[in-house]
């Protein structure tokens, strides 16, 4: 079972991308000519980092709709489109913000919400969470979602992300040249990094990559308690999302695309709790009480 959402796959990818860009054109070389220059290798670790993080959050909605198959609602054809349109819209207007697209997809009960700003945002619902769910347990659903584009939760999850990947890349990198050095001894006939840098940078980018998905996920689980409470007062009582909650917790929950799992409204308890992007459902029911 998938775990790690797939904003952080993406953003790992796009991170090897420019990794590899950067050893084609000689960076690597560069940083470690004359030493480690520790300045120079956090700047380019940010760029790295951030850039990565950054790229995979404009491509976030793109990315949503292409792994869930998700179709926007242009033109609402039947009774119950027109009232998903009309209830995303009016929770929308309450949490001032503008209209999100609206969309549906194939699949069991969950529902997502992603976007690269709160004014470029995407809701999504499965048909398998319409089918199981009330009309009042569907809006505290995407009252929920509402509340994680109106917290600016994935632009939020963005930059932790950027801080976590510099580390991983500053560290890994300090790490590799001194392993290389260690290899190497007394060899002053090669200049730049060796195989022992490049095969510790990539063991640690890793390991350590493994490690820095603990913190963004501790922080995913943190803003769904943020949203569970977002609905509520959204709706005025908590009772609602209460409800819903109960009722997730009596179906099977869909699991989600890697890109929005952190962004679901539920998700399946993780092989380890410290890799889970949900608190336990009846956490949050216990926090909304």
């Amino acid at each position: 079972m998938k775990r790690i959402i797939l904003f952080l796959a993406t953003n790992l990818a796009v991170m090897l991308v420019l990794s590899i860009a950067a050893s084609l054109l000689g960076v690597n070389k560069y940083l470690t000519a004359n030493g480690l220059n520790l300045g120079m290798l956090l700047g380019f670790a940010a760029v790295m980092g951030f850039g990565g993080s950054f790229i995979s959050l404009l491509m976030s909605k793109t990315m949503a709709k292409w792994s869930t198959g998700a179709k926007v609602i242009e033109q609402p054809r039947t009774e119950a489109e027109h009232w998903l349109v009309s209830t995303v819209g009016r929770l929308a207007r309450n949490a001032g913000l503008p209209m999100p697209e609206v969309a549906i997809y194939e699949g069991e009960a969950n529902a997502f919400a992603t976007g690269a700003s709160r004014n470029n945002s995407l809701v999504a619902v499965s048909t398998g969470l319409l089918q199981s769910m009330s009309e009042s347990e569907v809006e505290a659903v995407l009252a929920h979602e509402i509340a994680h584009i109106a917290n600016g939760d994935m632009v939020t999850l963005t930059l932790i992300q950027g801080v976590v990947n510099t580390f991983v890349i500053f560290i890994s990198r300090v790490v590799g040249y001194f392993v290389d050095q260690a290899l190497r001894k007394n060899d002053e006939e090669s200049s730049g990094p060796g195989i022992g840098y490049m095969v510790s940078v990539f063991v640690c980018d890793l390991l350590f990559g493994l490690l820095a998905s603990m913190i963004v996920m501790y922080f995913s689980r943190q803003r769904e308690f943020r949203a569970d409470a977002g609905a509520a007062k959204l709706l005025g009582s908590p009772q609602p999302m209460i409800a819903a909650l109960h009722r997730l917790g009596g179906v099977e929950a869909g699991e989600l695309p890697q890109n929005v799992a952190t962004a679901g409204i539920a998700g399946r308890p993780g092989w380890m709790a410290l890799f889970s992007s949900h608190p336990p459902i009846e956490e949050r029911i216990a926090a909304l009480r």
